[in-house]
């Protein structure tokens, strides 16, 4: 079965831990974990309520679920037609998380203005918010194209939270040294081996 599952900046930090393979467990105060059944739901969770969190992102994850397991979880309507939802108990993630095939990948993601991002504390990007992170890759990659790919790789979780952010950020030439976002952006992916239908920017 295809799920999908809203997630914020730190679940997804999370994920990518795991190599996309699970999703971490529950907090005391999340008895139950929610994938949704259709993209849509997914989508409007992540924009409508993520984006307003103190994280000020939503992403929205794509998984698969063996269907002879997932049968036991019959789906719960909570709202139009389309909001339909699994309830997995917290005690049963783990189960549930050695069930789901291949790898958990992003489909979309939305963001607030007061966005900052994941802020690393290594290389050339340590300290650095979101939009920081990309000016100065984009003067990196003026520079040395072989330190460009270094820093890439080194950051490599920070680049693969924020590439959605920056494909939708419009930075001005002023911002980039008249660097092409276009260009930055296509170097990340051939950095990572990242298409423009993959999100999950395998290292």
């Amino acid at each position: 079965m295809l799920l999908y599952r809203p997630v914020g900046l730190k679940e997804l930090e999370l994920i990518y831990d795991s190599g996309f393979r699970e999703f971490p467990p529950r907090l005391p105060i999340q008895p139950i974990f929610y994938p949704v059944l259709n993209f849509d739901y997914a989508a409007q969770i992540a924009r409508d309520w993520n984006t307003k969190t103190s994280e000020f992102a939503g992403y929205v994850t794509k998984f698969e679920v063996e269907e002879n397991y997932v049968a036991q979880f019959e789906p719960q309507l909570v709202g139009s037609s389309e909001h339909r939802e699994l309830w997995i108990p917290a005690e049963d993630l783990e189960q549930f998380n050695a069930h789901i095939v291949g790898q958990i990948t992003v489909d979309a993601a939305f963001f607030g203005a007061q966005f900052v991002g994941f802020v690393p504390d290594r290389f050339g990007l340590r300290g650095k918010t979101a939009d920081e992170q990309f000016v100065a890759l984009a003067a990196t990659l003026d520079y040395s194209r072989f330190d460009f790919y270094s820093e890439v790789r080194a950051n490599h979780k920070t680049v693969f939270l924020h590439f959605l952010y920056w494909r939708q950020k419009e930075f001005s030439p002023d911002e980039l040294g008249g660097a092409s976002k276009e260009r930055v952006l296509e170097a990340i992916g051939e950095v990572c081996g990242m298409g423009e239908q993959t999100h999950s920017l395998p290292s």
